[in-house]
């Protein structure tokens, strides 16, 4: 799907719509999918209210990074701190995972982590797996941008998701993708960004698609005072509710020779 300038202000305007609707379900406070007495732990976080069908005392670690994940967010993208409570709820194993999202959500298509919005809270679903850490910054990550702006391009809410879901000390310097992403630019490849801007729907997202969402996210927090000015400016027009112009466009006018200091960027980039 084209996301054209044009499109943009008409998603933009059908989000603030819904956010309206969902602003009037929290005042039914926080929900809960089960009866509290069904859950082996919960815990507060905030803006997280956290429920599992294990101990979270082997989670605290988790849990203090996602406190601190709302803190990164703001300091780093300028955006308020989520004011509503955002359900995560952790299971053990799959099987007790798709159990619940069976009976739950059973219109959902299956991920190994979730986030949902439907009309109150943003929630969060994920079971302990080999990404069980990564799937929840990632998820959460996607709950916070949402309960704060009324919409997020697929690039971007998927760039961040990427950049943040990785743990606090390594996101910057030992992203998976960086490896892979070094080796392109090797061959001259530069992402294009305005292809990506024009992916609308999640299942246009591929390996490659991740990996230059994630790039040009590490570009505009990383790559120059002005990229990041821009990002900042971009998220700062969403949440003023005020349709802002595509980021390649924004870039371009900004950064002349946007391509040379892309590649720049990361053939320098070292920790």
């Amino acid at each position: 799907m084209i996301l054209s300038i044009g499109k943009f202000r008409i998603l933009l305007a059908m989000a603030l719509a819904t956010m309206a609707l969902a602003t009037i379900g929290l005042t039914a406070g926080v929900r809960s999918s089960r009866a509290e007495g069904a859950w082996a732990d919960t815990r507060i976080a905030e803006p997280f209210v956290c429920r599992a069908d294990f101990s979270l005392t082997q989670a605290d670690q988790l849990l203090e990074e996602l406190a601190q994940l709302q803190v990164d967010l703001t300091r780093r993208l300028g955006i308020r701190p989520a004011r509503e409570p955002i359900e995560l709820y952790l299971f053990a194993n799959e099987a007790a995972y798709r159990r619940f999202l069976k009976e739950q959500l059973p219109e959902v298509p299956y991920r190994r982590a979730l986030y949902v919005k439907d009309g109150g809270p943003g929630r969060v679903f994920a079971y302990r797996s080999r990404q069980f850490e990564a799937d929840v910054r990632h998820e959460c990550t996607h709950a916070l941008l949402h309960a704060v702006l009324p919409v997020v391009p697929l690039w971007l809410d998927e760039g961040l998701a990427k950049y943040f879901e990785v743990a606090p000390g390594r996101r910057a310097f030992d992203n998976p993708y960086l490896g892979g992403l070094r080796w392109s630019l090797y061959f001259g490849k530069v992402p294009s960004l305005s292809r990506l801007e024009k992916l609308g729907e999640i299942n246009s997202m591929g390996h490659a698609e991740y990996r230059d969402a994630w790039a040009w996210v590490h570009f505009l927090l990383h790559g120059s005072p002005e990229a990041r000015q821009e990002l900042v400016g971009f998220l700062a027009d969403i949440q003023a509710r005020t349709p802002p112009d595509l980021m390649s466009q924004r870039l371009a006018r900004r950064i002349p020779d946007l391509s040379k200091r892309f590649h720049a960027h990361f053939r320098h980039w070292k920790r």
